[in-house]
């Protein structure tokens, strides 16, 4: 059986295939039109035919939130709280604007209903589900010819008797199927209506968008293949799970990128790194401290997502990001990108608008010649000619206003990783910074001289390591139950119990997604907080975890308060099913200086000036070869620059080791 892992990105469709311990790699631009195109072509150029395991990350659910292009969706929701996802926290974006832009709802006021009922805070029933107005309510959604309902009633969480008759009466009537309705209780068993309700309304919006891309992919991979995809946490699940949790999918585009990274940095003996992913369209940074770190709650396009993922910042700032003077006459970069069609100038595809990609080339970082591998010629004289036209606007010469691009790329990228490092109380001189992507390598060793920074490890293949990243992923299933009680010995025993439940069903889905019984490993977390406060952390279910929990506080917010009572919010369950993964052999280190890989020279400009500096086929540089920049190191998936004093050296996975020197 092949291993396959397709990362579909805005600009480039990569592709890692595992195969009897070696790997391929592929690239080819993405169609924006319809993503499975690339995806397919891609399986097809590299000889993918039958009996394959694909990985798959996408942003269809992304862009169907958006772009505002989900299915027609309807909420059926407690009597009196029909506008809770219009009124939401109150929240003011920007808090002096005198008319706050603030997004609408995804499901518009005419298609969210109300129905009568009512539970208490423990889920006693107040006041029973009304059948004969539930069914006015459905032919409202026939009438309104609805694709998808998210139901969400109070308390539903500690009992959903309610919401799940709801389910049953749209399925007797034929109305919709059964995946076609989100019950809040299965999509967040947690409290707090207004993101509860609002994760509920995002799952369902796009579980059709999902369902059908799903389908289509299904319909033409290869004979006797299985489709895995990847979530928001860095897991992967089947795609039949995939389509009931849909709104699991909705940020995984970066997430494959941090799991890939953190597997092949910890091989190379580095396990605390900050990742630097920058592709066409953007650049996504994450923080790991010995582990990827995950967060209980997002937004997307300003509306709250509470689940599972993994801590990423996102700039738009890739190599395809546009560059323009605004109003004031200030150099701006992104956050519009020319995305894969018509892309950057140097493509030759039609591109109107300088990007940091023809920064890049203007300035011989990229190279007409070797720019993927020599497969994809560069039109450098129509982007000298756009350039000159910006420079003389900024009057400035052609090779400052391409610096100008670079350097202010550059620094928003580096307000990312201080938001993921030294806003959360991290050092990053204390990390090792983890460049990939197609332009991460070109970018990175800058970013690092700004934020002090002393090594960047570039993996083999950092184009692709995204796809690489899929292969590597295990299947991750993730469970909750509320709590909401003070830490006592009877809760304490009432934990167990309720752990014990949930490892007994995660057993049983995991099994489902033909996972072993000795490849499941679980996690019992607890979401805890002192009584009285509004927001929790998250500490492993071991130990003493009133102390910990004093501990973590303390080393969070600088103080505890251990005379106050400490409350379970909720528990959280991670399963855990490992997967078969490529496997990488280290090879003999032998000292060289890298002449052997030397392919020759070119002039690259630089701020003090113009400098002509050694290229590097990375191909041929060998476990052990070390030596001094300026350089730059051409492969088939990326190319890396290498400054000034700046020290390489390749290790025994062929990874690249830059330091800084003194």
């Amino acid at each position: 059986m092949k291993f396959v892992g397709v990362d579909i990105g805005g600009t480039f469709t990569d592709l890692v295939v595992s195969d009897a311990g070696k790997l391929q790699i592929h690239k080819l631009l993405s169609t924006p039109h319809n993503p499975a195109e690339a995806m397919l072509a891609g399986l097809a150029a590299v000889g993918v035919t039958e009996n394959a395991r694909i990985s798959h990350g996408s942003t269809v659910a992304t862009n169907a939130i958006l772009e505002r292009k989900g299915a027609r969706t309807a909420l059926i929701t407690t009597q009196g709280f029909r506008d809770v996802l219009e009124i939401g926290r109150q929240n003011r974006p920007v808090l002096y604007a005198l008319y706050p832009q603030i997004p609408p709802p995804l499901i518009p006021r005419k298609w969210r209903y109300e129905v009568p009922e009512r539970l208490d805070y423990t889920g006693k029933v107040l006041t029973p589900l009304n059948m004969k107005a539930l069914d006015k309510v459905l032919d409202a959604l026939v009438e309104q010819k609805i694709e998808s309902v998210a139901v969400c009633f109070l308390y539903s969480f500690h009992n959903p008797a309610h919401e799940q008759k709801v389910r049953q009466r749209i399925v007797e009537r034929g109305i919709l199927q059964e995946w076609q309705v989100s019950l809040s209780y299965e999509v967040l068993p947690e409290f707090r209506e207004y993101e509860r309700t609002s994760t509920a309304a995002v799952d369902a919006y796009v579980r059709p968008v999902i369902s059908r891309y799903l389908q289509h992919l299904e319909d033409n991979l290869p004979p006797q293949s299985t489709l895995l995809v990847m979530k928001s946490d860095g897991g992967v699940v089947s795609s039949n799970t995939a389509r009931q949790q849909a709104a699991q999918t909705v940020l995984s585009g970066p997430a494959a990128g941090v799991i890939g990274a953190f597997h092949v940095a910890s091989l190379a003996g580095y396990d605390h790194i900050i990742t630097l992913d920058m592709g066409g369209t953007s650049t996504d940074v994450a923080l790991c401290p010995g582990t990827p770190t995950r967060r209980a709650e997002t937004e997307i396009d300003g509306l709250p997502l509470r689940i599972r993922l993994l801590d990423i910042e996102t700039v738009g700032a890739g190599g395809g990001s546009i560059a323009r003077l605004d109003a004031g006459g200030a150099l701006r970069i992104g956050p519009e990108s020319a995305g894969a069609s018509p892309g950057p100038v140097i493509y030759g595809r039609g591109g109107q608008q300088m990007t940091v990609s023809d920064a890049n080339a203007i300035l011989g970082r990229l190279d007409a010649e070797h720019f993927l591998g020599g497969q994809m010629p560069l039109e450098l004289s129509i982007a000298e000619s756009m350039m000159g036209t910006l420079a003389k606007q900024m009057k400035l010469s052609r090779e400052e206003a391409a610096l100008g691009i670079i350097e202010i790329a550059n620094v928003n990228i580096d307000r990312a990783v201080r938001r993921v490092s030294i806003a959360r109380g991290h050092d990053p001189r204390d990390f090792t910074l983890m460049a990939f992507g197609g332009a991460g390598p070109l970018h990175a060793c800058e970013i690092a001289d700004r934020l002090q920074i002393p090594r960047v490890l570039v993996p083999r293949y950092p184009g692709v390591l995204c796809a690489l990243g899929l292969l590597v992923a295990d299947v991750i299933r993730d469970y909750g139950r509320a709590v909401l009680k003070p830490v006592t010995d009877e809760t304490a025993q009432q934990m167990k119990a309720i752990l014990g439940e949930l490892i007994r069903q995660a057993q049983t889905d995991l099994a489902k997604e033909g996972i072993p019984e000795e490849a499941m490993f679980f996690k019992g977390r607890l979401d805890m907080r002192y009584q009285g406060q509004s927001y929790e952390l998250t500490l492993p279910m071991n130990g003493n975890i009133v102390r910990d929990f004093h501990h973590t506080h303390a080393e969070i917010y600088g103080h505890a308060m251990p005379d106050r009572v400490v409350e379970i919010v909720n528990l959280r369950l991670q399963a855990i099913g490992t997967v078969e993964k490529p496997t990488f052999t280290p090879e003999e280190v032998i000292a060289n200086d890298g002449s052997s890989a030397k392919i020759g020279e070119k002039v690259v400009y630089f701020r003090e000036g113009e400098k002509s500096i050694p290229l590097f086929d990375r191909d041929k540089l060998t476990p052990g070869a070390a030596f001094i920049g300026p350089a730059l190191i051409f492969q088939l998936d990326s190319t890396t620059f290498l400054p000034p004093y700046w020290h390489v050296r390749v290790d025994s996975y062929r990874n690249l080791i830059l330091e800084s020197q003194p």
